[in-house]
């Protein structure tokens, strides 16, 4: 499961990059407008600071100006990927835009029977909401099970996308399920490296290592 980076603050990703384990990063309208830029020069920042996909995310409403502008989004980068919504109009466009050539981010998944008709138009990717579809008291982690299932069965090429995860075990649990792809908020991201025994057996190890370099300079 490759893990991406969900935000579109640069130094966040400019971090998590410099791990080695950053994969890909999504954005969406909300993120981007919390940078308080354009959001053309956003985007080409993120895309020349990320070798993996870098999903950008379509704002008309309506098929024909959606597939006009997810065709300026693909050519800003290689990498970029152009999401669209689960609506009709984004399924309409989105279906354009496959038979052209570029890849796209089916977003704002919240059902199995949702996900099928973005694999059905030849989606690249597909983004189930699990945080958000465990807000209105329904279980996001089945959903996403369900949808990993189905895609097995019919031999869809989509890769399942795990989107809105709020915690470290969303993402465990995500990639158990059989999710390509967890995209987190840069706070979930930080907190999978955490653990208090990684804490506990660093100092102890410091310590040891400090007594030993005290004793050597003793004895000599």
């Amino acid at each position: 499961m490759r893990l991406f980076l969900d935000t579109a603050d640069i130094e966040e990703i400019r971090e998590i990059n410099r791990w080695g384990v950053l994969r890909g990063v999504t954005t969406n309208p909300t993120l981007v407008e919390r940078e308080k830029q354009d959001p053309e020069r956003v985007w080409k920042e993120i895309l020349q600071e990320v070798d993996g996909d870098v999903s950008l995310e379509t704002t008309e409403p309506e098929a024909g100006p959606m597939y006009e502008q997810g065709l300026r989004l693909s050519q800003m980068g290689p990498n970029a990927v152009v999401k669209v919504p689960m609506t009709p109009a984004g399924l309409q466009a989105g279906s354009r835009l496959v038979k052209d050539g570029v890849r796209i981010n089916v977003t704002l998944v919240f059902s199995p029977a949702q996900a099928i008709l973005a694999a059905e138009i030849g989606a690249y990717i597909v983004s189930p909401f699990l945080g958000r579809i465990d807000d209105v008291a329904s279980d996001g982690m089945y959903a996403l099970r369900q949808i990993c299932e189905i895609y097995e069965v019919q031999g869809y090429e989509t890769q399942v996308l795990a989107a809105s995860l709020r915690h470290p075990m969303h993402v465990v649990e995500a990639a158990l399920a059989g999710a390509d792809i967890a995209t987190l908020p840069f706070d979930v991201f930080t907190k999978l490296v955490k653990h208090p025994l990684t804490d506990v057996g660093l100092q102890k190890f410091d310590q040891d290592w400090n007594a030993l370099q005290r004793e050597l300079k003793g004895g000599a």
